[in-house]
């Protein structure tokens, strides 16, 4: 059984139906809050991890290479929980954090803004007219920040394999239908292969987030790749020794069997 990513805006009843949807399914159901917390584990901190995820930076951002190390933390953190498959992720990205690995269920919700507000003033004890920026505000800075890591606006229908739209649907039919297909599309099976598939990408981020937390290579911001534990890094060193620093860090990596660093300079 596959990885399901829930994707939607704020008060767009995307947490309702992860929620559900597992429960219909047997999976796990993770929120953002499970990852960060996970995260946090390395030794930072969970306020500033919501911070990366949550606000994009800005061109002056004295903190954009802080956000890069959170990051790499948050996505080691999110393939590491949802690996083995059998999970519902709803939460910022996860459709992009998991770019590259199968089968991963694509899910967008969206729902009419009047639906939005209705349930945002209900939470947040705010006046119809502070729910319209507080929503405003949530989707600005979403969409900010998938254009800025990844190039892409955030609300593109060819990001995701299915978007429902909330606005004549209840809550049960949308997670029915998606239930449907996880369960009837042969496309969304997890064999070996995808299990491959999802190892690898867990590897890579796992030294992504060693190399961004060793005192030693923690300046780099580089891109790191697997496939059946051949890792390559791409990238700048900033010192020639550097080189033997990421070996170092590599060799207290589980699971590498060898490592490509032709794509440094």
């Amino acid at each position: 059984m596959p990885i399901v990513t829930i994707s939607r805006g704020s008060f767009s009843g995307g947490k309702a139906i992860a929620e559900k949807l597992a429960k219909v399914l047997g999976f796990r159901c993770i929120d953002r809050d499970i990852i960060v917390e996970r995260a946090a584990a390395a030794g930072v901190s969970q306020y500033d991890l919501v911070g990366a995820i949550e606000k994009p930076p800005s061109l002056l951002d004295r903190f954009r290479h802080k956000k890069y190390i959170y990051l790499a933390l948050f996505q080691a953190a999110l393939t590491e929980e949802v690996r083995t498959g059998r999970v519902v992720y709803h939460g910022h990205a996860g459709h992009l954090l998991l770019k590259g690995a199968r089968p991963v269920l694509r899910v967008r919700i969206i729902a009419p803004l009047e639906m939005r507000i209705e349930m945002c003033r209900e939470r947040l004890r705010l006046s119809s007219e502070e729910a319209v920026r507080y929503i405003q505000k949530m989707d600005q800075d979403r969409q900010k920040w998938t254009q800025f890591l990844y190039g892409v606006d955030w609300g593109k229908p060819e990001l995701y394999d299915i978007v429902l739209n909330l606005e004549h649907m209840e809550i049960d039919e949308a997670c029915d239908m998606l239930a449907g297909v996880v369960k009837r599309q042969r496309c969304f099976d997890f064999g070996p292969h995808c299990q491959q598939e999802m190892d690898d990408l867990a590897l890579a981020c796992r030294l992504k987030a060693s190399l961004a937390t060793d005192p030693a290579t923690s300046d780099l911001e580089v891109e790191v790749t697997s496939a059946k534990g051949v890792v390559q890094v791409r990238g700048q060193v900033s010192t020639p020794n550097q080189f033997q620093e990421i070996r170092r860090v590599a060799a207290g990596v589980p699971g590498i069997t060898r490592l490509d660093l032709d794509g440094l300079g």
